[in-house]
């Protein structure tokens, strides 16, 4: 009887085998066809469905290929669906299609296939995935852009990964999906891709190839020179010009920095751009980004040694000169702040932040006077010392005034400006400037706005 027992058991664990790839001949049969029906479609997933419990168990190769063709199964379902006559402008079929988990699947068995076939230097499937990248890349990869344009950063990203995973030659997806991740607030899924981007060297850099076309009158962007020039040849464009590509090397390392810093890691992120300017010695953005670092960690010493090394490659940098001002005059360096607003200025005429900052200067300490002047009494001393006060504050106000009036016709929007030019005018009683009655409407708007 035992005998008996253990052929029938053997029996059927042949039967199952047998079983499993008779399924795997009916996936492969199915998937072979150019035009599959609903009917494939439904004997399809039903072989799926029946290799489901062999799955955790099986063989490698045959891993491998049921999750191949299980992530294609979607797919084939709404090709087969758009492939009629009334589904063919289908946008909501074609969206469903292209749902994130199922891209996200079909990404993974791609990706999982091309290691396999490499491994086992077989090149059966690979040149199917390369035909449906080709097919189905560009479509998520606009599906992804719309998605981040309704700020779904998180999706967006997500996709552009699953886009890169099927074609892992475009690092340029993985460098966008890293941005989403960011524009996202996921800071360790973007630190994961930025890793893998510095781990392949990638710097992004490259050439634009455009033409106008000679019937819309607009500028298209062309694969590669050869495309392009065809065209030209063809005169279906005009005008051929090339635009250089720069560098991303500097914000993916900046980005890592900042992205450390923002996680608490500081000494990590003074690492990162450390490693940054090693890698790109002459990236000058790279070199702010860094020096910013510092200026955010109130290390000012630091900060002013950083960009005094700046300025001496870019002596026309307003902002940083600007930032230069900004620190002197938060350690209370008045007069050396003055300079650096002043030649920010010179630099850059229209700067009206470094006026608001030179008014900033001569209104600073205006508070400790009103509180000074609003606790003298009635007496005659007091009435002496409330006069030589507001002798001060006239001639600070009068100090002030030009720059925040060149500020104002600047910028005539700044909260800032407009409620230090308002309080300025009243207190010396300019109410007769031209500018007054704009100040007062605006004023009134400003307070209206913060529920005063």
């Amino acid at each position: 009887m035992k005998r008996i027992a253990l052929v029938v058991t053997a029996f059927l664990v042949s039967s199952g085998l047998f079983a499993q790839k008779d399924e795997l001949k009916t996936l492969k049969k199915i998937y072979d066809k150019d035009e599959p029906s609903d009917k494939d479609v439904i004997e399809y997933k039903a072989a799926l469905t029946k290799l489901e419990p062999y799955l955790a168990s099986a063989p490698e190769a045959d891993k491998v290929l049921i999750n191949y063709f299980k992530a294609e199964a979607p797919f084939m379902d709404a090709m087969v669906q758009m492939s009629k006559p009334e589904n063919q402008n289908n946008l909501a079929l074609m969206m469903k299609m292209f749902k994130p988990e199922n891209v996200h699947d079909l990404a993974v068995a791609y990706d999982a296939m091309r290691q396999y076939e490499k491994s086992t230097g077989k090149n059966v499937y690979t040149k199917d995935i390369d035909e449906s990248v080709a097919q189905f890349a560009p479509m998520i990869v606009n599906a992804a852009i719309t998605l981040g344009q309704q700020k779904k950063y998180s999706e967006a990203g997500k996709l552009l990964y699953d886009v890169y995973l099927m074609d892992k030659k475009n690092l340029d997806n993985l460098y966008y999906a890293a941005s989403y991740a960011v524009n996202g607030n996921d800071y360790d899924t973007a630190l994961a891709y930025y890793d893998e981007l510095k781990k392949s060297n990638y710097s992004g850099e490259g050439t634009l190839y455009l033409a106008t076309s000679v019937v819309s009158g607009k500028e298209e962007t062309f694969n590669s020179k050869l495309d392009r020039d065809k065209m030209i040849a063809m005169k279906t464009h005009s005008k051929p010009r090339e635009e250089k590509i720069p560098s991303k090397r500097g914000e993916i390392y900046k980005n890592v920095a900042l992205i450390l810093l923002e996680k608490g890691k500081t000494e990590e992120a003074k690492a990162a751009f450390a490693e940054a300017i090693k890698e790109n010695p002459n990236d000058m953005s790279l070199k702010m980004n860094e020096a910013n670092l510092y200026l955010k960690l109130k290390d000012n010493a630091t900060y002013k040694a950083k960009v005094a090394t700046i300025l001496e490659k870019e002596p026309n940098n307003a902002d940083l000169v600007y930032n230069l001002g900004v620190v002197a005059m938060d350690a209370g360096q008045l007069s050396e702040a003055e300079t650096f607003f002043n030649r920010a200025i010179a630099i850059k005429p229209d700067y009206a932040n470094a006026y608001l900052n030179l008014a900033g200067i001569k209104l600073m300490g205006d508070e400790k006077i009103v509180a000074e002047m609003n606790k003298l009494g009635t007496s005659e001393k007091d009435n002496k010392r409330y006069e030589v006060l507001k002798k001060q504050r006239t001639e600070s106000f009068n100090g002030a005034m030009p720059s925040l009036e060149k500020a104002y016709a600047l910028d005539p929007t700044n909260e800032a400006v407009i409620e230090n030019l308002y309080s300025v005018y009243n207190f010396l009683e300019l109410t007769d400037k031209p500018n007054y009655k704009d100040l007062k409407a605006k004023m009134k708007e400003i307070k209206a706005a913060r529920g005063n």
